[in-house]
């Protein structure tokens, strides 16, 4: 096997109080980058992890860019692009409680599938390629298709395709369109990572092996029901089985609790480990980050 995984989607510039007033603090962060930077310091040397985007050509971007290469995520395949810049997003907090502002309407990352021979080249001998409801919720109706159709593609050559619903229903036009491309998304998918809580909400499911049974029946082989603090459901090739969450130290800052779990289950499981230790694995890993601020925490012992 390959041993290379890659990872789709859409970093943006975060800006956020940094204690003092009026001073904010700029990082990055996003979904799919949140787990790729988990999953490179989760995985062993002999792994490569890619990210796969693209970005402006600007300063920021070239800060960007450095700090994906900085993280250890191989960069050759983010595009840098003469006609747009990166997205940004903005923490307020009011008496601890997060809110975000976003500004990507000329996002480079929405251009991802414009060039067709970027998501191919990216997905050609990788061993697993992981995706969101968020990049799907940033490109135009023709180019998810076209994302879709890659990863279809990539399926059939023996890449194992990773799907992380991530409902986000303010990057789409209506919460049908977004349940409708979700489970055109879980067609293309051998494991589906979805969130209880928002899975009830936009698809009334009465209960997570409501969940798990849906995911399944488009014919994703392994379906991992987060539940936030609660107990987890998996369903493999048919088979149920719960799983505990671990307990956090403290609950600091909930922010990347989901992208952390999916980089700590994924690298647990891609080093040969069995469903339940990868499921202790994500568990473990979401409880260390949860108890400190921030998405991407370097100082924590994974």
């Amino acid at each position: 096997m390959t041993h290379r995984f890659v990872s789709l989607g859409e970093c943006m510039v975060e800006l956020a109080p940094a204690g003092e007033a009026n001073l904010l603090l700029q990082g990055f962060a996003g979904d799919t980058l949140n787990t790729a930077w988990y999953m490179r310091k989760l995985l062993r040397p002999d792994w490569q992890v890619d990210y796969v985007t693209c970005v402006g050509s600007d300063a920021i971007s070239g800060k960007m860019l450095a700090f994906f290469r900085d993280a250890g995520l191989a960069t050759d395949h983010v595009q840098s692009r003469r006609d747009s810049t990166v997205g940004l997003y903005l923490i307020t907090l009011d008496n601890g409680e997060r809110s975000f502002s976003y500004w990507r309407s000329d996002s480079a990352a929405k251009r991802l599938c414009q060039d067709p021979a970027l998501v191919p080249g990216a997905l050609q001998g990788a061993a697993t390629a992981y995706f969101s409801g968020i990049t799907l919720g940033i490109l135009s109706e023709d180019d998810r298709t076209k994302l879709l159709d890659h990863l279809r593609t990539a399926r059939a050559a023996g890449v194992e395709i990773v799907f992380d619903p991530n409902l986000r229903p303010a990057l789409w036009d209506s919460p049908q369109t977004m349940c409708a491309a979700t489970m055109q998304a879980a067609e293309v998918a051998d494991v589906v990572l979805p969130s209880y809580d928002d899975e009830a909400q936009y698809f009334g499911d009465a209960d997570l092996k409501a969940t798990a049974e849906r995911y399944a029946q488009r014919g994703s082989g392994l379906v991992v029901v987060k539940n936030g603090g609660a107990e987890m459901l998996t369903l493999d090739q048919g088979a149920f089985a719960t799983h505990a969450a671990t307990a956090p130290e403290a609950i600091v800052d909930t922010t990347a609790a989901g992208d952390s779990f999916n980089a700590g289950f994924l690298a647990t499981r891609a080093q040969g480990a069995t469903l339940a230790e990868a499921m202790r694995g994500g568990a473990d890993l979401a409880a260390k980050v949860i108890a400190h601020r921030g998405a991407l925490v370097p100082g924590i012992a994974l």
